[in-house]
């Protein structure tokens, strides 16, 4: 059944019963979580495949002209662009490096009748950090737990070639700086990565900065610090991607990462450094070191915590 089909027959239904159908929506549309330590209470704080009246907003917004909004309400979820979670505000893709508007470029597509967010890279600037992502910015309660959850698809064209990288996801928390800068924040980060022989990986880690990771996982070298599983990395087809993480300064802290239900990564212990609260999240990302490279992303689900089956 549709996305639009299976929500529509929601709405019809009064407020006070429409939460608890709206989860079992989700579920009959695809969106079934595959943890175990689900939480009943858990809450929806937004949902959307880009339906109905989503689009990239072409004005641009002063002081703000690296940046395209996607504005909108999806109504086949009820929730509207931008994100807006952890009292965030001004989320929206951001353009770094585009060479006046010439390396990147995004679209809204419809692909067998379902909308989806396009990001392309076409070229990097030399000695610049070209990508395009889409950054939920200025958040507010960065001590929270979080759920996220899309399916998305990426090239392949970093296949069979050699120490090759690109970033699909992270966070980074107040202070966390560059090397060399003293900074004492802290960066949850998602890659895939092709090691000597062209082979790739999925690789998850937390750092102090990008020179000095505190713990990796990879799927495929086995650590002590982290549980995953083989899982061969997806190209050239759609996957489901869903993270997880219990913010904590201590040894309670945990962090998931699920690719179509398998553990690419998984890490026990603090996901923070002193105490410092998630500053902002790059919720999609098209970065790496190698061009050009596309994605798309569809069906985002963001989570108070780990969703009901």
């Amino acid at each position: 059944m549709k996305k639009a089909l299976c929500y529509n027959k929601i709405m019809k239904y009064t407020l006070p019963i429409l939460n608890a159908l709206l989860i079992l929506s989700l579920t009959s549309c695809g969106f079934s979580s595959t943890n175990t330590d689900a939480n009943t209470n858990a809450k929806l704080l937004f949902a959307s495949g880009f339906e109905d009246d989503v689009y990239i907003d072409p004005v641009l917004v002063e002081y703000s002209e690296d940046y395209d909004f996607i504005r909108g309400t999806d109504k086949t979820t009820g929730f509207s662009w931008p994100i807006s979670i952890l009292g965030a505000s001004e989320s929206a893709l951001h353009r770094v490096d585009d060479d006046n508007n010439q390396a990147l470029f995004s679209e809204i597509q419809t692909i067998n009748g379902n909308k989806v967010l396009y990001n392309e890279e076409r070229y990097r600037e030399f000695n610049k950090s070209t990508q395009l992502t889409y950054e939920i910015l200025n958040i507010t309660e960065g001590k929270s737990d979080l759920y996220v959850r899309y399916r998305m698809k990426v090239d392949s064209n970093m296949l069979g070639t050699i120490n090759k990288w690109r970033a699909l996801f992270e966070y980074k928390t107040k202070d966390y700086k560059d090397p060399g800068e003293g900074g004492t924040g802290y960066r949850l980060i998602a890659f895939i990565y092709t090691d000597k022989d062209g082979t790739p990986s999925w690789h998850l880690q937390g750092d102090k900065d990008s020179r000095n990771p505190i713990w990796e996982c990879d799927t495929l070298a086995l650590t002590k610090e982290c549980h995953n599983e083989y899982v061969p990395v997806i190209m050239d087809d759609w996957f489901t991607t869903e993270y997880y993480w219990h913010w904590s300064n201590g040894s309670d802290g945990y962090m998931v990462w699920k690719i179509n239900g398998k553990i690419v990564g998984e890490h026990h212990g603090a996901t923070t450094q002193n105490d410092n609260p998630i500053d902002f999240i790059l919720f999609t990302q098209l970065y790496g070191n190698v061009t050009p490279k596309y994605q798309w992303i569809d069906d985002i689900e963001i989570w108070d915590d780990l969703p009901p089956k």
